[in-house]
């Protein structure tokens, strides 16, 4: 028997599917999960972007292999899109790239710019490939607490960095951060992102923005790009997504947008490994980012409609949930009754039990240990009756 693959070898146990192969085994037996565990959207994409996918596909020429960083017109679309939004000016030649989703886009950079030994900070908890991604490369990783007693406390992270980087060897090349933040839509302000520009610049750190909820956010209080901040480009790339916002996941759209060196090092190695995403589904994107503003309020309203009918029908059934206010997600700690049994027990048995399942809070780092992380991804109906499900468990 060979030994296994250096790089497999490197990569912990895939803590959900343990999850994922007891969801498999109920449902085989017939019995209806609730199913809040994936961030996986359930709301159609507009109708004006499948019409313009369809009438593209139409078309003999489109069919042909098409271009690795993106065609033009949807470079160009990002573009407006970033200055309507966040007034940022961007090129769209040198300082955007089309991804094949922003998580492709994370993991080939992180193959792009990390030698072996080289170390990362990442935060925790957090998304996996944003540690995975520069595992996989070959990097080495130190975890950064993301949460101070249960919320994003911007001067304790900073001081944990700081001492991370001052106690590190050798030197951090990169930091990777997530705001709003995938599992614990947490927010930051741009005060912290010019610190934390501020601080990369002083100790010649890249930072890998992901903010792939930019536009799921319900108290008016839109989340901010750090290429905002002045001279962010300098140190700093951005990854956004067509998945949550459009409700394109399966679509495979998304963007790396910001420093150069960055962005031509992503399109160097991704002109070696893909020919990018299918022309029609590039040509729908455009149609997306340039349609109406109505589509994205829908979208956001169905989110918080979603999140309050959480909150509001959980705290009934004796589970009480902080309300997020930004993202699809909700980062709950356990019910008192359950908090000494652990994440992936008390999921497990919230499936058993409950017929709903989650994510456990330790697939997204030690840190996230004591939580669950709720996907805002089933209508309100199966909401309600999630909690009344939940109700039974806890009064059991």
């Amino acid at each position: 028997m060979r030994e296994e693959f250096y790089r497999i070898k490197r990569l912990p146990p895939y803590i959900f599917s343990e999850i994922n192969n007891l969801k498999a085994k109920l449902r085989k037996d017939n019995i209806d999960i609730i199913d809040f565990g994936m961030g996986n959207p359930d709301i159609d994409a507009g109708h004006h972007i499948v019409s313009k996918l369809i009438e593209t596909a139409k078309k003999t020429k489109v069919h042909r292999y098409s271009a690795s960083k993106g065609i033009s017109g949807l470079r160009k679309a990002k573009v407006s899109y970033y200055k309507r939004r966040f007034g940022v000016s961007l090129d769209p030649e040198t300082e955007v790239i089309t991804t094949l989703g922003s998580k492709e886009g994370l993991a080939n950079l992180a193959s792009a710019i990390t030698a072996p030994g080289d170390l990362i900070l990442v935060p925790n908890p957090t998304y996996p490939i944003h540690a995975y991604g520069f595992m996989i490369a070959g990097g080495t990783l130190r975890h950064i607490p993301s949460l101070t007693a249960g919320v994003f406390n911007p001067e304790d992270y900073l001081a944990t960095l700081s001492r991370a980087v001052m106690h590190s060897i050798p030197k951090p090349i990169a930091l990777v951060i997530s705001f709003p933040s995938n599992p614990t839509a947490q927010l930051c302000d741009l005060d912290f992102y010019k610190e934390l520009v501020k601080f990369a610049k002083k100790h010649s750190i890249w930072i890998l923005s992901d903010l792939a909820y930019s536009e799921i956010y319900f108290d008016d209080n839109p989340p901010p790009s750090i290429l905002q901040i002045p001279g962010a480009k300098e140190i700093a790339v951005e990854f956004t997504s067509m998945s949550k916002t459009f409700s394109m996941a399966g679509w495979r759209v998304g963007f790396a947008v910001g420093n150069k060196h960055l962005i031509n090092a992503l399109t160097r190695i991704k002109s070696y490994l893909d020919y990018g995403a299918f022309t029609p589904v590039q040509v729908a994107a455009v149609e997306a980012l340039n349609g109406p503003e109505e589509y994205i309020e829908k979208v956001r309203k169905i989110y918080r409609g979603r999140r309050d009918t959480l909150i509001s029908s959980m705290e009934r059934a004796g589970w009480k949930i902080p309300k997020p206010a930004a993202t699809m997600f909700a980062w709950a700690p356990l019910p008192k009754k359950f908090q000494n049994m652990g994440s992936m027990e008390f999921a497990k048995l919230l499936m058993q039990k409950a017929a709903v399942a989650v994510a456990p809070g330790i697939g997204f780092g030690e840190y996230g240990e004591g939580y669950v992380r709720i996907g805002l991804v089933e209508n309100d109906h199966r909401i309600r009756q999630a909690a009344k499900n939940v109700k039974r468990l806890i009064n059991e």
